[in-house]
């Protein structure tokens, strides 16, 4: 049995819709910007019926979710509130509202940096104020350190060993 258009979903569309499927036959949904998609992107015509089509709802942020009820439309005025997964540093406005059917502009999670005893070995440095293996450093935070014992500051001058974590990257200071 074959099916029709698919089922048409609030803010999505189908690029290169085809009139008719046969059994067996996929079609997938994208949401328009700037909404996330929620379900499956993908229906599948089967026996003559469509799977359960997928919605387009508040945008998706990477890193991060949303906190309050997805609801199936947004009236204006209405608002969504997100959060970032552990150690991503929240940068805008956590909380966004719908106005003349445009979202106000969602937040961006900001990676943090790991910092490992591998990488450390590498340089010859370990922490200046800590015994830890393995650290996790919000954006924008500064970590100190010293190089280990029996290496010297020769290839980096003291400034280096102040590092700022940017976004999941950062400096680090060698010894040799």
């Amino acid at each position: 049995l074959s099916c029709g258009s698919p089922p048409s979903v609030r803010n999505a569309f189908i690029p290169n819709q085809k009139p008719r499927y046969q059994h067996g036959d996929t079609a997938r949904y994208e949401c328009r910007h700037p909404f996330g998609l929620f379900g499956n992107a993908v229906v599948t015509c089967f026996s003559g019926k469509w799977t359960d089509p997928p919605e387009c709802k508040a945008p998706a942020i990477d890193n991060g979710d949303i906190t309050t009820d997805p609801l199936a439309v947004y009236a204006p005025g209405s608002s969504v509130e997100y959060q970032c997964q552990a150690y991503y540093e929240l940068e805008g406005n956590r909380r966004i509202t719908c106005r003349d059917g445009q979202w106000s502009e969602p937040p961006k999670c900001l990676d943090a940096c790991v910092i490992s005893e591998e990488i450390m070995e590498a340089h010859n440095i370990e922490l200046r104020y800590s015994y830890a293996k393995k650290v996790y450093s919000r954006t924008n935070d500064f970590v100190e350190f010293r190089c280990r014992r029996g290496y010297y500051r020769r290839l980096s001058p003291d400034s280096a060993f102040r590092v700022q974590c940017h976004e999941g990257k950062m400096e680090y200071p060698s010894c040799a």
